[in-house]
């Protein structure tokens, strides 16, 4: 679950465990309920892969399954020899355990009201429902069937297979919200429902780093490998993995993609952006929004500096989905680039005989500008989504 080389290659050796803060997990689900109280109620929440004694989704939803109004949280973890390393009371209280299916066969767990009758729903009634017949993969016959049942599905998946999952989850239509890279905003299986709004990014911002918890594995390899502020950060005395890119992707509206991104026109941003001056002076030459080599469009580095009176088509950094509001803005389309790779970061390459004229204004990905195809004096740029102001009539 990481974006990085260290973390992603430790959270694959260390059996995907990594968990999400109860906090993070709080104040994501606060803003859905801010937007909209009723958002929760009455609704069947599936945890895929969630441990309920492990996992801090579980932990919320359980602690807050009153408030909330829901009908059944339903959560499945992996068998031991998949990564759960640890059993829970849950499990091991229940009448229903066995030693030699717990090693093998995932878990099932379901609360839907106060079973020890102290008058709350809470932690302490969920109950353990049995072994599933495989490991608990969400991919699995017996997960599936669990997904349809549910209204809203809201997990971490391991980022190694965000694609599928993602995928797991349209194909049955569901609403959820679940975390990711913010890298997977350039996939070519998520960005067409970015663009046309099927689905969006989360509350949390993409300027707010994550931290999560790790095992104790891991916490001491980055100790002894990686320096604090990169890969890891003590908090209260914890070690936690550290996560810049991670973001929430998710098709349940809340507030913040309703607000309107307030911008300044192009002749005050050129004139007064201290930022955008010194790094148009340096990269180009001359303060003015450069215009790629071959397509019909300016270059925009920040998303800041949009500037409010360009009715043209404008190239942004997929750092601005964080800002996008669909009300604003119009993402121009989507396809996927010649070379069939992801977005690449900026490199140098001999510039070759084209103009802006001399190709028509399309791009393989519509909306997006990548590869050899976004060139300002030959140069690469970084990956851009292309947009346009929406004008009022």
């Amino acid at each position: 679950m990481a974006d990085n080389s260290s973390l992603g290659s430790a959270r694959k050796a260390k059996n995907d465990e990594f968990y999400t803060q109860y906090s993070d997990i709080e104040a994501e689900m606060n803003a859905y309920v801010e937007y909209d109280p009723d958002v929760f109620r009455g609704k069947t929440i599936l945890l895929p892969c969630d441990d309920p004694e492990w996992s801090n989704f579980t932990k919320y939803f359980a602690a807050n399954f009153t408030r909330l109004g829901l009908k059944k949280l339903i959560s499945t973890s992996y068998a031991k020899g998949a990564g759960n390393r640890q059993m829970t009371p849950f499990e091991l209280n229940s009448p229903l355990y066995d030693e030699e299916k717990h090693k093998t066969h995932g878990k099932l767990f379901t609360l839907t009201s106060d079973t020890d009758g102290d008058g709350t729903v809470d932690t302490d009634d969920i109950e353990f429902s049995g072994y599933l017949e495989g490991d608990g993969d969400f991919r699995s016959k017996e997960v599936k069937k669990l997904r349809d049942e549910a209204d809203i599905i809201i997990t971490n998946p391991p980022f190694s297979l965000f694609r599928e999952f993602l995928a797991w989850i349209l194909e049955a239509d569901k609403k959820f919200v679940i975390l990711g890279n913010m890298n997977a905003i350039t996939y070519k299986e998520v960005f067409p429902y970015l663009q046309d709004n099927t689905m969006w990014l989360g509350y949390k911002s993409l300027n707010q780093d994550m931290y999560f918890n790790v095992t104790d594995d891991y916490k001491q390899w980055l100790l002894e490998n990686k320096k604090e502020g990169s890969a890891y950060k003590v908090i209260d005395g914890v070690v936690m993995g550290r996560l810049a890119s991670a973001c929430w992707f998710t098709n349940v509206d809340h507030g913040k993609r309703h607000e309107k991104l307030v911008l300044d026109t192009m002749a005050h941003n050129l004139k007064f952006n201290k930022k955008l001056r010194k790094k148009l002076e340096k990269d180009y030459g001359k303060v003015e929004y450069p215009h790629y080599d071959n397509y019909d469009a300016i270059e925009v580095p920040f998303t800041e500096c949009i500037p409010s009176d360009y009715d043209g088509v404008m190239g942004v950094p997929i750092t601005f989905m964080d800002k996008y509001n669909p009300e604003q803005f119009e993402i121009v389309a989507f396809r996927k680039g010649d070379d069939g790779k992801d977005l690449v970061f900026t490199r140098e390459r001999e510039r070759e005989s084209t103009t802006v004229l001399s190709h028509p204004c399309t791009t393989s990905i519509p909306g997006m500008i990548k590869n050899a195809e976004g060139k300002i004096n030959g140069r690469l740029t970084y990956a851009r989504i292309t947009i346009i102001h929406k004008r009022l009539p």
